[in-house]
């Protein structure tokens, strides 16, 4: 029995170990607030249940409540005076080598344009009309038809625009040369400007960027699931593996309590291996849905103070003045 006894002595140190090395009650909140990044900036939001990649949530909206369409100047600038950290949008590499803001690979959903959204020249497609193909009520009405002429921004308007503002750009492309292009593009930038930036997208083209561009922060569907599995299986000693480093994450709530060290202790592992982070709705959800109100927070473990995906920023920052969040 004495020896029994002993046997179960050093199991039950190395539990303790793991347990006090990882537990966040025993940490500080990772920040004061959560920093918020606003999906699209302020835009037209739709009912998310059942859609997939390849559906047109123009016709999907919930009743219009301001003018603002997604990924155009309007939309960030209220993004960022409502109280975003960050703000995502996509680009697209032009026919004429320019760099479109834009959401959607082909043209017919939005606006009153078609074809696919690269085949064409950035002025082009700054003469569409991007809120001609919103509507809420099945095609009765398009209220935000006319109010998008010339709203289509560059990369370079956006940039201008906001020299001194946290973005993160999407590639739409999984192009390997897109990557290298888009690389050129940063590098021309100062690096203080450059540094407010990341970049997320396919395997291929951010694989290039990174090659190029190594201190830009970057994320791709295989450097997610690399740094996650990588970090399941060895984070609970502390160590960030490589592919969490100098990276972006978004992690789904329903998977981020298989992170060692969650959220307080993961959160500042990964803030001192250059990696921002953000929580996003369950995985089954799709792993892109933000969380948008009181009850996609409770997702959250209580005093959470990480990053925050939503499409809904105005509401969310409402939520924080009523409930201090």
């Amino acid at each position: 029995m004495r020896w029994t006894s002993r046997r179960l002595v050093l199991p039950v140190i190395v539990i303790s170990a793991l347990w006090l090395g990882n537990s966040s009650a025993l940490v500080r909140p990772f920040a004061t607030h959560p920093s918020l990044l606003a999906h699209r900036g302020v835009h037209q939001d739709y009912a998310h249940e059942g859609v997939r990649d390849d559906t047109c949530t123009a016709t999907h909206i919930i009743p219009v409540r301001h003018d603002y369409l997604e990924d155009t100047l309007p939309s960030m600038a209220a993004a960022f005076q409502e109280g975003a950290d960050v703000v995502d949008f996509d680009v697209h590499l032009t026919t004429d080598a320019r760099w479109a803001v834009f959401h959607d690979w082909n043209l017919e959903c939005r606006t009153n344009g078609h074809g696919a959204t690269a085949e064409h020249t950035l002025a082009y497609l700054k003469s569409l009309d991007l809120g001609y193909g919103y509507t809420a009520d099945g095609g009765k009405t398009y209220p935000l038809r006319g109010k998008g002429v010339g709203l289509l921004p560059s990369l370079d308007e956006v940039l201008t625009r906001f020299p001194e503002k946290h973005f993160i750009l999407h590639i739409k492309s999984n192009d390997p040369r897109e990557g290298e292009t888009l690389g050129r593009t940063l590098l021309a930038l100062p690096p203080g400007q450059r540094q407010m930036l990341a970049v997320t997208g396919g395997d291929l083209s951010i694989g290039t960027l990174r090659s190029n561009v190594p201190d830009i922060e970057t994320m791709s569907p295989k450097s997610i699931k690399r740094c996650v599995l990588q970090y399941i299986a060895l984070g609970e000693t502390g160590y960030v593996p490589h592919a969490c480093r100098n990276t972006v994450l978004f992690v789904p709530v329903n998977v981020a309590p298989w992170l060692w060290g969650w959220p307080n202790r993961f959160l500042r592992r990964m803030n001192a291996a250059g990696t921002r982070v953000f929580a996003v709705d369950d995985y089954k959800a799709g792993g892109t849905k933000g969380l948008n109100d009181r009850t996609d927070f409770k997702k959250l473990p209580k005093g959470y103070t990480g990053g925050i995906w939503t499409d809904q920023i105005e509401k969310v920052m409402a939520e924080r003045l009523a409930h201090s969040f």
